[in-house]
Protein backbone atom coordinates (compact mmCIF):
# COMPACT_ATOMS: atom_id res chain seq x y z
CA UNK A 1 0.00 0.00 0.00
CA UNK A 2 1.29 3.46 -0.88
CA UNK A 3 2.13 5.93 1.81
CA UNK A 4 2.40 9.70 1.58
CA UNK A 5 6.10 9.25 0.83
CA UNK A 6 5.90 6.36 -1.62
CA UNK A 7 4.02 6.29 -4.94
CA UNK A 8 1.69 3.36 -5.56
CA UNK A 9 3.63 2.13 -8.57
CA UNK A 10 7.30 2.44 -9.42
CA UNK A 11 9.35 0.76 -12.14
CA UNK A 12 10.45 -2.74 -11.18
CA UNK A 13 12.71 -5.45 -12.56
CA UNK A 14 9.78 -7.83 -12.99
CA UNK A 15 9.78 -9.32 -16.49
CA UNK A 16 6.98 -7.95 -18.66
CA UNK A 17 7.11 -11.13 -20.75
CA UNK A 18 6.70 -13.34 -17.67
CA UNK A 19 3.90 -11.17 -16.28
CA UNK A 20 1.91 -11.26 -19.53
CA UNK A 21 2.57 -14.98 -20.09
CA UNK A 22 1.24 -15.68 -16.60
CA UNK A 23 -2.27 -14.51 -17.45
CA UNK A 24 -4.45 -17.66 -17.56
CA UNK A 25 -6.87 -16.27 -20.18
CA UNK A 26 -5.57 -16.90 -23.71
CA UNK A 27 -7.62 -14.08 -25.26
CA UNK A 28 -6.50 -11.63 -22.56
CA UNK A 29 -2.85 -12.63 -23.19
CA UNK A 30 -3.30 -12.02 -26.93
CA UNK A 31 -4.98 -8.64 -26.34
CA UNK A 32 -2.22 -7.66 -23.90
CA UNK A 33 0.43 -8.58 -26.46
CA UNK A 34 -1.26 -6.44 -29.10
CA UNK A 35 -1.72 -3.55 -26.68
CA UNK A 36 1.94 -3.80 -25.68
CA UNK A 37 2.94 -3.51 -29.34
CA UNK A 38 0.59 -0.56 -29.97
CA UNK A 39 1.71 1.40 -26.90
CA UNK A 40 5.36 0.67 -27.62
CA UNK A 41 4.99 1.84 -31.20
CA UNK A 42 3.09 5.02 -30.29
CA UNK A 43 5.38 6.01 -27.40
CA UNK A 44 8.68 4.80 -28.81
CA UNK A 45 9.38 3.46 -25.30
CA UNK A 46 10.00 -0.09 -24.06
CA UNK A 47 7.51 -1.84 -21.80
CA UNK A 48 8.46 -1.82 -18.10
CA UNK A 49 6.56 -3.21 -15.13
CA UNK A 50 5.34 -0.50 -12.76
CA UNK A 51 4.50 -2.24 -9.54
CA UNK A 52 3.31 -5.82 -9.74
CA UNK A 53 0.57 -5.40 -12.35
CA UNK A 54 0.94 -2.35 -14.62
CA UNK A 55 2.82 -2.47 -17.91
CA UNK A 56 4.04 1.08 -18.47
CA UNK A 57 5.81 2.94 -21.25
CA UNK A 58 8.13 5.88 -20.64
CA UNK A 59 7.62 8.18 -17.67
CA UNK A 60 6.76 11.71 -16.70
CA UNK A 61 7.09 13.69 -13.50
CA UNK A 62 3.99 15.15 -11.83
CA UNK A 63 3.45 17.59 -8.99
CA UNK A 64 0.06 18.04 -7.35
CA UNK A 65 -1.14 21.34 -5.90
CA UNK A 66 -0.52 19.82 -2.48
CA UNK A 67 3.17 19.62 -3.33
CA UNK A 68 3.21 15.83 -3.57
CA UNK A 69 5.13 14.69 -6.60
CA UNK A 70 6.36 11.55 -8.27
CA UNK A 71 6.81 9.72 -11.52
CA UNK A 72 4.30 7.71 -13.50
CA UNK A 73 4.28 5.96 -16.87
CA UNK A 74 3.29 8.06 -19.89
CA UNK A 75 0.74 5.36 -20.67
CA UNK A 76 0.16 1.90 -19.33
CA UNK A 77 -2.21 -1.01 -19.07
CA UNK A 78 -3.06 -3.98 -16.95
CA UNK A 79 -4.72 -7.16 -18.26
CA UNK A 80 -7.18 -7.71 -15.41
CA UNK A 81 -9.60 -10.61 -15.22
CA UNK A 82 -12.69 -8.64 -16.28
CA UNK A 83 -11.13 -5.90 -18.44
CA UNK A 84 -8.05 -4.54 -20.06
CA UNK A 85 -7.43 -1.40 -18.04
CA UNK A 86 -5.67 1.37 -19.92
CA UNK A 87 -4.02 4.09 -17.85
CA UNK A 88 -4.16 7.30 -19.84
CA UNK A 89 -4.34 10.96 -18.89
CA UNK A 90 -5.68 11.58 -15.45
CA UNK A 91 -8.19 14.32 -14.80
CA UNK A 92 -9.98 15.51 -17.89
CA UNK A 93 -9.84 12.45 -20.11
CA UNK A 94 -13.61 12.22 -20.40
CA UNK A 95 -14.05 15.94 -21.00
CA UNK A 96 -11.02 16.64 -23.18
CA UNK A 97 -11.30 13.56 -25.38
CA UNK A 98 -15.06 12.99 -25.35
CA UNK A 99 -15.30 12.97 -29.15
CA UNK A 100 -12.63 10.29 -29.42
CA UNK A 101 -14.20 8.22 -26.65
CA UNK A 102 -17.54 8.41 -28.48
CA UNK A 103 -15.88 6.81 -31.53
CA UNK A 104 -13.78 4.24 -29.63
CA UNK A 105 -16.36 1.50 -29.31
CA UNK A 106 -17.60 -0.35 -26.22
CA UNK A 107 -15.76 0.82 -23.11
CA UNK A 108 -16.10 2.39 -19.69
CA UNK A 109 -14.00 5.39 -18.70
CA UNK A 110 -13.20 7.27 -15.56
CA UNK A 111 -10.41 9.20 -13.85
CA UNK A 112 -7.82 8.58 -16.54
CA UNK A 113 -8.66 4.91 -17.11
CA UNK A 114 -10.39 3.16 -19.97
CA UNK A 115 -11.82 -0.30 -19.41
CA UNK A 116 -12.11 -2.59 -22.44
CA UNK A 117 -13.56 -6.09 -22.60
CA UNK A 118 -11.85 -7.00 -25.87
CA UNK A 119 -9.39 -5.15 -28.02
CA UNK A 120 -11.14 -6.38 -31.20
CA UNK A 121 -14.30 -4.52 -30.15
CA UNK A 122 -12.74 -1.05 -30.38
CA UNK A 123 -11.49 1.10 -33.23
CA UNK A 124 -7.71 0.72 -33.13
CA UNK A 125 -7.08 4.02 -34.94
CA UNK A 126 -9.10 5.87 -32.28
CA UNK A 127 -7.28 3.97 -29.53
CA UNK A 128 -3.96 5.05 -31.05
CA UNK A 129 -5.15 8.67 -31.10
CA UNK A 130 -6.06 8.48 -27.40
CA UNK A 131 -2.63 7.05 -26.59
CA UNK A 132 -0.89 9.70 -28.72
CA UNK A 133 -2.92 12.43 -27.04
CA UNK A 134 -1.92 11.14 -23.60
CA UNK A 135 1.76 11.08 -24.54
CA UNK A 136 1.51 14.66 -25.83
CA UNK A 137 -0.15 15.85 -22.63
CA UNK A 138 2.34 14.12 -20.33
CA UNK A 139 5.33 15.33 -22.34
CA UNK A 140 3.95 18.86 -22.18
CA UNK A 141 3.53 19.10 -25.95
CA UNK A 142 -0.16 19.89 -25.70
CA UNK A 143 -1.41 21.17 -22.37
CA UNK A 144 -4.56 22.81 -23.72
CA UNK A 145 -7.78 20.88 -23.62
CA UNK A 146 -9.56 20.17 -26.87
CA UNK A 147 -12.99 21.60 -27.35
Amino acid sequence: MATAKQPAAVPTVISVDDFLAGNPDERRRADAGRLRAIMGEVTGEPAVMWGPSIVGFGSYHYTYESGRSGDAPLVGFSPRKQNLVLYLTGGGLEERDAALLDRLGPHRAGKGCIYLRRLDDVDESVLRQLIERTVEVHRGIDRASRE
